[in-house]
């Protein structure tokens, strides 16, 4: 009786995918361009900054004269730029959670005004950035600044001028959007288990998202946070008008006071220096003081968003 069965010996022919590894292939490649490009661009900055950055550079307070290489120091723009970041992040932060809280628990998903909320959202995160700072100027320090001098009965400009807190609004109005996708796509990929759990043993909604929605949707609404941070930490237009001061001998102390920027020292270091080739040091040593100061916020942001990754793990 014969047998159909193959010899054990006998290797079979395998066809080879190749649309699998061309892909694969392609997606390697641009992988690895761009890792090379992001290599070159940050080992040029600091091939050409760290020479000129030292203790004094980074901790004194600039003179006038900030374009000659030896008076030139940035803790005025570091610190400014830290403060309108922070109060940027303080402000967008709860009005973009609450916003998507309320897109994803509340609004019916076919109302007519939730689409115009969406289509307002995505609206908004295409608009150029130096329409913000137009609207900035416009709305917060021509129509609510100049108002509240008028009801305090201020002898001069108090509110309606370029301030550190006009300045950090109008960054939380560009970076509204990226905070409320975060935390809408964060409370989407929660469990519907959860939410029904709570509410079986008798709590309320609002209880329900405070106490189960949000804590578990922590890590989503902090990853929000982190890129509202990177996005903002270099952007000059909308600052340009509404805040951020050519040189200014002190320190910001209040909200109302201006400030020096890194990204517009940056700008003027670029567009108005009297000699590019004496300033050029100077350009570069700014630009890789802004760069370790916007990792070192992100790094903060992305430290808490694992400590509350490793929490959640454990409670499980």
């Amino acid at each position: 009786m014969s047998s159909t069965t193959p010899k054990s010996g006998r290797f079979q022919r395998h066809k080879v995918d190749w649309h699998s590894a061309i892909g694969t292939g392609l997606t390697l490649a641009a992988t690895i361009i761009l890792l090379a490009l992001l290599a070159l661009l940050l080992g040029q900055i600091a091939w050409r900054g760290l020479p000129g950055l030292s203790w004094r550079f980074v901790a004194t307070i600039p003179r006038k004269d900030m374009f000659e290489p030896e008076s030139a120091a940035v803790l005025s723009m570091i610190i400014g730029t830290t403060l309108r970041v922070l109060l940027m992040t303080i402000i967008v932060i709860p009005v973009g959670v609450t916003t998507a809280i309320y897109l994803t628990e509340y609004a019916p998903t076919r109302s007519p005004w939730t689409r115009i909320i969406r289509v307002a959202i995505n609206n908004l995160a295409g608009v150029p950035s130096i329409v913000f700072g137009l609207f900035g100027l416009g709305f917060f320090i021509s129509f609510i600044g100049r108002n509240l001098d008028q009801i305090t009965h201020s002898s001069g400009p108090h509110f309606g001028q370029p301030a550190l807190i006009w300045a950090s609004l109008t960054l939380a109005v560009m970076t509204l959007p990226v905070v409320i996708v975060a935390t809408e796509e964060s409370l989407k990929a929660l469990a519907p288990g959860l939410r029904e759990a709570s509410l079986a043993l008798g709590a309320t909604k609002l209880q329900t998202i405070i106490s189960i929605v949000l804590p578990n949707a922590l890590p989503g609404i902090l990853t929000g946070g982190i890129l509202a941070i990177s996005r903002a930490a270099g952007e000059v237009a909308p600052i340009l008008f509404t805040g951020a001061a050519y040189y200014m001998a002190d320190l910001p102390h209040r909200a109302t006071d201006q400030f020096m920027d890194l990204g517009y020292f940056v700008y003027v270091l670029s567009t108005q220096s009297p000699d590019i080739t004496k300033t050029t040091p100077i350009l570069y040593s700014t630009i890789l003081v802004l760069l370790m100061l916007t990792f070192s916020l992100n790094a903060v942001g992305i430290w808490f968003r694992a400590r509350r990754r490793r929490a959640m793990q454990a409670g499980h």
